[in-house]
């Protein structure tokens, strides 16, 4: 499977480099490559099962239920958006409407499960404390499950779908309130119950908390800007980058990260390279990434305001935005300075030799040539 799925991706990225694309947002790897990505993902779905299947307990603790959800819903949103969205018969509103009903599922059905599934698991590990309320966490996961599925349309407020169909969206994405409060609740909860000492020991607590700060930040935003009045100014703006990358550069990566930093040791069977190194690597992704969310909200905000101004050109708006292009060019970069330090600090953790190790190795080398 972990064949097929590189090859889908690198053959994919090569057809998009040579034009060959799909019209769909996050979808844009096109035939054969995509179909070879959901075969993937239905091999990764009979392994997942397969061992729930197995399993030597009666009942299932949170992150389960997340991993079983998101592998069900990616299967359904998946293919609604990458092969159905395409089909002859699907146009117009109706094949916006699809597209849509992917991008904002591609997030909160995929992205958001198994993100919050890392963090269930990995909280109460790393701080060696219970979760905090497990019937809460349960209370979150079967609403979300029903919720979700009907934001899509908030994205096109305002356009040529039907108004009852846009109503809806915001009815629902109000109601996200319910789930959000429930995940942040139980990790802020488990945070504040665990030992002192613990809380914010090693790259890992630290990324465990920032990230679920940005879940909330996310997950408030979200519904905010579904409002009528509020997305008629931020809607397509910079704002709507600002809160999409908050949720996959925020929230779900610095998951991904702690869950990578405690699996990597272990898969490497040895400790990890640094834990010096991956709290720099932290600190410089949070410093630079407050500063790049933040001008991308209060640029799109300007960028609404200039829309709504049948005075202002194309060039006066992109003009009223160069300062904060620039503030996220340059934050940008450092993100992606940080990614870089987290890297090395895996590929040592795997291949490279402690700092202690060099030394060493320096000493028997010196001792060698003194002794010739």
């Amino acid at each position: 499977m972990g064949v097929l799925y590189n090859i889908a991706v690198v053959g994919g990225i090569a057809s998009i480099v040579l034009g060959h694309v799909k019209n769909v947002e996050y979808g844009e790897i096109p035939p054969p490559f995509d179909y070879l990505i959901a075969t993937c993902w239905v091999m990764f779905a009979i392994n997942v099962f397969g061992t729930v299947m197995i399993r030597k307990v009666k009942y299932l603790y949170v992150t389960v239920w997340y991993t079983l959800g998101a592998v069900i819903w990616t299967t359904f949103v998946y293919i609604t958006g990458n092969m159905f969205s395409q089909m002859p018969m699907v146009t117009g509103v109706n094949q916006a409407n699809l597209i849509w009903f992917y991008v904002h599922n591609a997030v909160g059905l995929i992205f958001t499960p198994l993100g919050v599934a890392i963090a269930y698991y990995m909280i109460p590990k790393q701080l060696n404390t219970p979760i905090y309320s497990h019937k809460l966490s349960m209370i979150g996961f079967w609403v979300i499950s029903f919720v979700y599925v009907w934001t899509g349309a908030h994205h096109m407020i305002h356009g040529p779908q039907p108004h009852w169909l846009q109503t809806v969206s915001i009815i629902f994405s109000f109601s996200l309130i319910i789930p959000v409060m429930a995940v942040i609740t139980n990790f802020f909860g488990t945070f504040a119950t665990a030992p002192r000492g613990t809380r914010m020991k090693g790259p890992i607590p630290k990324l465990l908390m920032m990230g679920t700060v940005y879940y909330v930040f996310t997950c408030l935003q979200g519904p905010f800007q579904a409002i009528r009045s509020v997305n008629e100014i931020t809607s397509k703006t910079d704002w709507v980058v600002g809160h999409a990358h908050m949720a996959l550069f925020g929230a779900f990566s610095y998951f991904a990260m702690a869950g990578i930093y405690y699996v990597a040791p272990k898969m490497a069977g040895r400790r990890l390279y640094s834990e010096k190194l991956g709290d720099t690597q932290f600190w410089l992704m949070t410093l630079a990434s407050v500063p790049f969310f933040a001008v991308l909200w209060i640029g799109g905000v300007i960028q609404g305001f200039a829309w709504l101004n049948p005075e202002n050109t194309f060039v006066d708006t992109l003009a009223a935005l160069k300062h904060a292009h620039w503030m996220r060019f340059s934050t940008g970069g450092l993100i992606f300075i940080a990614y870089f330090l987290f890297l090395y600090n895996i590929l040592q953790t795997f291949f490279g030799k402690y700092p202690e190790e060099a030394e060493e190795q320096e000493v028997a080398e010196a001792e060698t040539a003194a002794a010739q």
